[in-house]
């Protein structure tokens, strides 16, 4: 059955308000979209991720009175800016995002595919996930610089650590590469869910744990990515530095390249800092723990 698709470009404003009269208004569906391109990274315990400005789009049944529904909007929410609107086609919803997610490599092998899509190479190494709640599809630049430097490790046997594991993009791939244990570990009980329907999508959840506890043990870890902020980075440099074994492996991801100096001075006591990656405005630091 097509709809009728109301939108408003809220901008700086709460979009509560417009989401609660729109749905008294009669609308069978509200979202909130991204006005311009600002991604929302790691949002700090509690928090609900909004962006800076906000769209607000909603589905109305097709014999809706545009007219009358905005007079009624206006009379709810007077100082509302005008809304637009257009008739959208029936269509399989749950599959539209795939007219911007293909599959992509990451690389020299590794894969990452929406659902009944394969890889581009028969020898690929293949994730399979679709967008979800949890950040992280590979589309954004750190995901994608820790995709390439986990596709450029050699993890057979390995203990791995996802430290802010969002999707567990990160954690399958390791897995799917041959690492034999990974912890996958986020504040986020959204995260942790997705992780674990992922894991069992591609058939490594045996290899995973799956925590919101943010201790790591003692030398438990050959490798540990953290693609979060900076300000947790630094503080979680002791952290880091004690669960990797000597001569273990470190990504740290979710910077920007004004902040790399200080997360870099951050872990010199403990690392030696041998790579930094940069693809659109984002870094990726990559070390190695000290033996001594």
């Amino acid at each position: 059955m097509p709809h009728l698709q109301l939108t408003i470009d809220v901008g700086k404003r709460d979009p509560a308000p417009y989401e609660d009269a729109l749905i008294e208004l009669g609308a069978v569906a509200v979202t909130l979209e991204d006005a311009a391109d600002d991604p929302v990274l790691e949002p700090g315990p509690g928090e609900t991720p909004l962006w800076p400005t906000v769209v607000v789009k909603a589905l109305f049944d097709p014999d809706t009175d545009p007219a009358e529904l905005a007079r009624a909007l206006a009379a709810a929410l007077p100082d509302a800016p005008s809304p637009r609107f257009e008739v959208l086609a029936d269509q399989a919803w749950e599959r539209v995002w795939l007219q911007d997610f293909r599959p992509m490599r990451f690389g020299r092998r590794l894969w990452v595919c929406p659902g009944g899509l394969p890889a581009g190479d028969v020898d690929a190494i293949r994730v399979e996930l679709d967008p979800g709640l949890a950040f992280g599809t590979g589309t954004h630049p750190t995901t994608a610089l820790c995709l390439e430097w986990l596709d450029g490790q050699e993890l057979a046997g390995c203990a791995v650590v996802d430290y802010g594991c969002g999707s567990g993009i990160l954690a399958v791939a390791a897995a799917k590469l041959g690492a034999s244990r990974v912890l996958a570990v986020d504040i986020d009980p959204q995260a942790l869910i997705a992780t674990r329907e992922n894991a069992l999508r591609n058939q490594v959840a045996g290899a995973l744990t799956v925590t919101g506890n943010p201790v790591l043990a003692p030398h438990s870890a050959d490798v540990l990515l953290a693609n979060i902020l900076a300000g947790p980075l630094v503080e979680l440099a002791p952290r880091f530095a004690e669960a990797l074994v000597p001569g273990g492996r470190l990504a740290l991801s979710g910077l920007l390249p004004e902040q790399a100096d200080a997360v870099t001075a951050a872990y010199r006591p403990w690392f030696h800092i041998e790579t930094t990656t940069t693809r659109d405005g984002w870094v990726l630091l990559s070390a190695r723990r000290l033996t001594n």
